[in-house]
């Protein structure tokens, strides 16, 4: 991932740099933020299961992630706490609600499981590359390190719900349909970065 608009993330819209000036402001924040937003994650996955328990190979897959999404919220709220902070409330995602809002539901079950994993590739897409902009950019070394070894697993949580979008797209087309995700969510992030928020 050389850069944040990298044709393996395929971002059309990149984060506002300036959106980490506004992180450092509030970092008890984007931490509790971020850990519910792992743990989403992990719920998501858990759901996709449930819905589409007949694909075991994905099932199998889900379930690594939902651990590793899970074992990622342990290792936010540790940092929470070894800086003072408290966990604080669940927060609501607005530009994962606006996605949702993406997914088809009066379709085929393989259009609706195509969107369900692009849906969550989108998510990771964008964490990553939030992520890599911690990494390279947050003052605090010891965050900077922790981002960028989670950069490394979304992008792989990434390229395995792509994966299997395509394996079981069935005649649904995943390019085109991964095309318009693309262009969707570039339409919600020019009201985003100004929050700090791990999507916001």
């Amino acid at each position: 991932m050389s850069d944040s608009n990298s044709p393996m993330l395929g971002l059309r819209l990149p984060t506002d740099p300036r959106w980490v000036a506004l992180v450092e402001t509030n970092i008890s924040e984007i931490l509790t933020d971020h850990a519910w937003c792992e743990q989403k994650a992990a719920s998501n996955a858990i759901s996709t299961i449930v819905r589409f328990p007949e694909y075991l190979d994905l099932v199998e897959a889900l379930t690594e992630i939902a651990q590793e999404e899970i074992e990622h919220f342990g290792m936010v709220v540790a940092r929470i706490k070894e800086r003072g902070y408290t966990l604080g409330p669940e927060r609501k995602d607005d530009y994962v609600g606006e996605l949702l809002q993406f997914i088809r539901r009066k379709c085929s079950r393989e259009e609706q499981l195509v969107d369900r994993l692009l849906f969550a590739a989108m998510i990771e897409a964008r964490s990553c590359e939030r992520f890599k902009m911690l990494s390279e950019k947050i003052s605090d070394p010891a965050l900077a390190a922790f981002y960028h070894e989670l950069m490394v697993s979304e992008a792989g949580h990434y390229t395995t719900f792509i994966g299997f979008a395509r394996k079981y797209a069935n005649g649904v087309d995943v390019e085109s349909r991964w095309q318009a995700f693309l262009d969707y969510e570039a339409g919600i992030m020019e009201r985003y970065g100004k929050k700090e928020t791990m999507h916001g």
